[in-house]
């Protein structure tokens, strides 16, 4: 996809909008099992397919900050670039909230709206989203979330 990019004015207009959803991600067992290894939260119910299987989810499931690491990828699909920005920053969340297992094999998608932008000072814009990690063929999402990043823009 082409980056696209706006202004910094443009921003503040879409404030309250939705900036759409991001193309799917697959959730495989592989992807699980290096996330697992980076992060060493080896726990059977992401990593241990008999195991997993006998417990209420039937299958082995993403860790709920493997789901919340692939934020950063669907925002890139999602969000154009700040016309003048020298770099963007995770500044944090207000909010996280994991209300459903990603099953190993699933598919994901983000949905984002802007629900604030701030300028504390001169060069500096902060933005707040509401985040919907979306699951394929599932009523309930992965996860929900208030993100909060933040730009420097100028010469």
């Amino acid at each position: 996809s082409m980056t696209k990019q706006i202004t910094v004015a443009e921003y503040f207009e879409r404030v309250g909008t939705s900036f759409g959803a991001s193309q799917w991600y697959l959730i495989d067992q592989e992807r699980i099992d290096e996330f697992a290894k980076n992060t060493e939260d080896f726990q059977f119910i992401h990593i241990d397919a008999d195991r997993a299987n006998q417990t209420p989810f039937g299958t082995t499931i993403a860790h709920g900050f493997l789901t919340l690491s692939m934020l950063s990828a669907m925002f890139y699909d999602v969000v154009p670039d700040i016309i003048g920005s020298k770099m963007g920053v995770n500044y944090g969340f207000d909010k996280i909230r994991f209300l459903a297992p990603v099953k190993s094999g699933a598919r994901i998608r983000g949905h984002f709206t802007l629900l604030e932008l701030r300028q504390a000072r001169p060069g500096e814009v902060t933005n707040v989203w509401e985040v919907k990690v979306e699951i394929e063929n599932e009523d309930k999402p992965a996860l929900i979330a208030k993100w909060i990043g933040r730009d420097y823009v100028g010469d």
